[in-house]
């Protein structure tokens, strides 16, 4: 069991990112120079590759790339009887997602002691999140920013961290914990590896925001089951 938590004031959450540009092809010069420093670190003794080759990882690096989606739920009800709602901000314009979903993140916090929780969210989702709300010139919710904060001051869990009880070697994938746990995990037609060509090449942005969220209920049920408390049935799962 791991320090209590009320769960109904977690917002559970995860991101999908995408390069910049369709392709390497696409890339501004300037840009593209950069991104060739930095492809230059990704490659040491890989010489089959190139940062052509690898540009479909510039995705993950808040500088090269974009989000496309951002979904989130919160849990209600009693232990057992417990329901949860889903929303998404997604589409091709990030700094209206991110508008919307800066405010709605203000008024979640608003009058009570909240946190956010995301599986490697310390790492990646969060701070992701910050700098390209700071690259858009939207203002980051005091929930997500850290900035001046004494680590006891922010309210962000993790459930890779929660799982590494002090370890500081290990990466614990969420499907590879969920199945660890005994968490079921919804069969995906898409995996993170398909998110760019699935947003530019086939443009079925419905398909990554069902990715996403199921990624977000797997995070609440393998919380949920850090803290020995039952699973939430599929059907009490209300998507907005």
């Amino acid at each position: 069991m791991l320090p209590q938590y009320p769960v109904h004031s977690i917002l559970f959450l995860d991101i999908e990112t995408v390069p910049q540009y369709a392709s390497f092809n696409e890339v501004p010069e300037a840009w593209k120079h950069l991104w060739e420093r930095k492809a230059g670190t990704l490659l040491r003794n890989r010489e089959e590759e190139t940062p052509e080759s690898i540009y479909e990882r510039a995705g993950i690096y808040a500088e090269f790339g974009r989000i496309v989606c951002i979904s989130c739920g919160i849990v209600q009800g009693s232990a057992g009887q417990r329901k949860m709602i889903m929303k998404s901000f997604y589409g091709n314009d990030e700094k209206q997602l991110l508008q919307a979903f800066s405010e709605m993140l203000q008024k979640f916090a608003a009058n009570e002691q909240k946190y956010l929780c995301a599986h490697n969210g310390k790492e990646f989702d969060f701070p992701y999140l910050c700098r390209r709300m700071l690259i858009n010139g939207v203002s980051i919710p005091l929930l997500l920013n850290t900035a001046g904060k004494k680590p006891w001051e922010v309210n962000h869990l993790d459930t890779m961290e929660l799982w590494k009880f002090g370890d500081f070697k290990s990466y614990t994938t969420l499907n590879l914990l969920a199945h660890a746990l005994g968490v079921p995990t919804p069969k995906d037609d898409i995996d993170g590896s398909m998110v760019a060509d699935v947003f530019y090449k086939e443009q079925q942005i419905e398909r990554i925001v069902t990715y996403c969220q199921k990624d977000v209920v797997t995070v609440a049920q393998i919380f949920l089951k850090m803290n020995g408390e039952p699973l939430i049935a599929e059907q009490n799962i209300e998507y907005k």
